[in-house]
């Protein structure tokens, strides 16, 4: 029996001490009560927060606050329609730059790049894009698109949300394309199907649950960004019928309505904060069943 992985309620050892083994009890019993307490910590200041949200922003999910635009300052009344039509058209744009990027860009390192100097120089560049904060991604997007176009708009902040979207989706994709058994691809090729058809017709389809988890996390990842959109889209009071100029958004708009000193600015942010906490918790568990049910025989 290998040391390492006895049990501590095992038998003990030749020439370990009945003292040595209470201490290996008494300790693995203290970590897992500090691991159960931290756990429960994690939960109840969650449960504080979602109570908290649900609480302060469900008076302000009325029928104007989804189809009118935000009320004058200090006025009464209004909404944040257009904040959340800013959102979806970004989130689409955001979608169709990112996604198929990011799953080539998976693929590539899953399919084709493994052992070569292309693909370490690929992996190092999603490994550092996962760790870059967003707010350097909305100003390296801020210098690229709205310094030279000279304004706020709607495209560079779509641009700065599909940066953020690329190595989640390529990360997904890499990890979920590696699961595949190998068995597939071979007897694929032996059959003469080329790589790319290997790939799109036999490997998509395997790993579908968990590529389509990929992106729904990437979704929710990006819908709560608010530091990009501030340096790219910031907000706009109006209907947004452009993307070439200043968008509104949920979160920049949260973000400005919070600051405010009129109650009803701050009433209609607790109502998109619940409105982004609904979206990201329904997203998160999507991404939970399509993949359980995906992994399932």
């Amino acid at each position: 029996m290998n040391p390492v992985s006895a049990s501590p309620d095992a038998a003990p050892l030749p020439g370990m001490s009945l003292r040595s083994r209470s201490l290996r009890r008494g300790i693995d019993r203290v970590m897992q009560i500090l691991s159960l307490l931290a756990a429960l910590l994690g939960i109840v200041f969650l449960a504080w927060i979602l109570l908290a949200v649900v609480a302060r922003g469900a008076t302000a999910l009325t029928p104007s606050f989804f189809l009118e635009p935000p009320a004058p300052p200090g006025g009464s009344g209004g909404g944040l329609g257009n904040a959340m039509l800013g959102t979806l058209v970004m989130t689409a744009l955001a979608t169709a730059l990112g996604v198929p990027v990011g799953i080539l860009a998976g693929v590539y390192l899953s399919e084709f790049g493994r052992r070569s100097r292309s693909g370490s120089v690929v992996q190092f560049t999603v490994n550092l894009m996962m760790g870059i904060p967003s707010i350097i991604m909305g100003l390296f997007v801020y210098t690229l698109m709205v310094v030279p176009m000279g304004r706020f708009n709607g495209y560079a902040g779509g641009v700065a949300m599909a940066l953020l979207i690329v190595p989640i989706v390529a990360r997904t994709t890499e990890d979920m394309l590696g699961l595949v058994p190998n068995a597939l691809r071979e007897s694929a090729l032996a059959l003469g199907a080329p790589r790319w058809r290997v790939t799109a017709q036999v490997l998509f389809p395997s790993a579908r649950a968990g590529l389509t988890t990929g992106v729904l996390l990437a979704l929710a990842r990006v819908s709560g960004e608010t530091a990009p959109l501030l340096f790219t889209a910031l907000n706009s009071p109006y209907w947004p019928d452009s993307l070439d100029k200043p968008v509104a958004n949920l979160t920049v708009t949260i973000f400005a309505f919070a600051m405010s000193p009129y109650p009803g600015w701050q009433a209609a942010a607790w109502g998109a904060s619940l409105l982004i906490t609904a979206a990201v918790l329904v997203v998160t568990i999507a991404a939970r069943v399509i993949l359980t049910k995906g992994s399932r025989p």
